[in-house]
């Protein structure tokens, strides 16, 4: 139990963390970034076979957030787990810095792939999976979509491609916050049956609360959940969750508080000030 209380208290942290991150940068992708805080958190903390020390070791587990807009969190724990300096992380989103508004592979110690247009890096990572079967590595790939970019047809050409070639070392998540840019995903381009498209392209689906650590944590350590089968994980969650105003409302998709916000993030936050 004292390791979950202390997940859900490192989660608290995070969000402090991003959301100083991006209001000190003056824009970012605040609300996709606070949907994806417990997923990470579970898979860096508990999952994750990787070392700050060596983030190129041929051995160690990859992570891709195919969703790269959602980069703030990413370095958020990177930088907590000691992949570079928290120094960076005031600098975000300013001229020189290492950390952009997409991550980028060849500045950021612990970032698997340069990803922003949606829709890549999914496939690259099935390509990182297939090169570690015919390498002979027990290394998994673990790959974070976003619900909208489940709309590009190069994740559906990569997700005929994995099963294709009994790739089980890959797990996949989607971000389900059923939100997309600045409307509901449902009023743009609806992908239900969700679980059903992809259980009919020879995945074996599991569908999680995506901020209940202890779900995430027992789905996780499942993987892969059926031999020669690639392991796709629907993670339902809260667009913008942790902050009140910001829960569910589209307009939150790329805006950063004013003052009076700040005050509210702060309150619901216990935080000083930023």
């Amino acid at each position: 139990m004292k390791k979950m209380l202390d997940l859900e208290k490192k989660t608290k942290e995070l969000r402090k963390v991003i959301l100083k991150t991006i209001c000190k940068g003056r824009g970012g992708h605040i609300s996709a970034s606070l949907s994806i805080v417990e997923i990470l958190a579970v898979l860096y903390y508990n999952i994750l076979k990787v070392d700050p020390g060596n983030p190129k070791d041929p051995e160690r587990d990859r992570f891709i957030l195919s969703k790269g807009h959602a980069a703030v969190t990413l370095y958020a724990v990177l930088a907590d787990k000691a992949f570079f300096d928290r120094k960076h992380l005031d600098t975000f989103g300013q001229r020189g810095t290492i950390l952009g508004g997409h991550p980028d592979m060849h500045k950021v110690p612990g970032v698997e792939a340069s990803t922003g247009a949606l829709g890549h890096g999914f496939p690259f990572g099935v390509g990182m999976a297939l090169a570690g079967k015919l390498d002979k590595k027990d290394y998994r790939v673990f790959i974070l979509l976003g619900d909208g970019e489940c709309q590009e047809g190069s994740v559906w050409e990569a997700a005929l491609f994995a099963p294709q070639h009994k790739l089980d070392n890959v797990i996949a998540i989607i971000d389900y916050n059923k939100y997309q840019a600045l409307d509901r995903l449902d009023k743009i381009v609806s992908l239900d049956p969700l679980a059903d498209k992809w259980k009919a392209f020879g995945w074996e689906v599991r569908e999680v609360d995506g901020h209940d650590t202890s779900e995430l944590l027992n789905v996780f350590k499942d993987t892969p959940f059926v031999k020669d089968k690639p392991s796709l994980i629907i993670a339902n969650t809260t667009k913008g969750k942790g902050i009140s105003y910001m829960e569910n409302a589209a307009i939150w998709h790329y805006r950063s508080p004013n003052e009076e916000e700040i005050k509210v993030v702060c309150d619901e936050l216990d935080m000083e000030s930023f």
